[in-house]
Parts: C-alpha cells; sequence; structure tokens
C-alpha cells in the first residue's frame, strides 16, 4: 500500500485543507494519505464523510494531530 504525506504542521488555513485535497486527487485505490496538522480540520472531516473516504485522527504527544485517510 502507497502512503501519501502531507505535513501541514505550522500553515495557515485553507493552505492545510487545500494541501489535504491535493493529495486526495493523487490518491491511488487501496492507498493512504497521512495527514499531519496542528488542529483538528473539522471542514475537510465533513468533506471526507461526504465522500465516503475513511479517516481516523490521534492526537500524538507532541500535540500534533495524525490524520490517516483511505479511499472508499
Amino acid at each position: 500500500m502507497s502512503t501519501i504525506l502531507v505535513d501541514a504542521r505550522g500553515l495557515e488555513p485553507p493552505e492545510p485543507f487545500e494541501r489535504a485535497m491535493e493529495g486526495l486527487a493523487d490518491l491511488a485505490p487501496g492507498g493512504e494519505l497521512m495527514l499531519l496538522i496542528d488542529r483538528m480540520p473539522y471542514p475537510l472531516f465533513r468533506i471526507l464523510d461526504r465522500d465516503g473516504y475513511r479517516h481516523e485522527e490521534t492526537v500524538r504527544d507532541d500535540g500534533v494531530v495524525e490524520i490517516r485517510i483511505t479511499r472508499p
């Protein structure tokens, strides 16, 4: 399985959202996108849920939110 890493830490909105969407556009079937970000991206979650993507969020000890996204 291939993984696309999108490191959006330290970026101001809407750039993290835009980078995540660009990564999703390149995501192959069966692939995974890992998004690293400084906060929960609730607008992105709404789009993912609407479009049937699976996502799992983990807040790391350093406060970074790690989100794993897979295609439906």
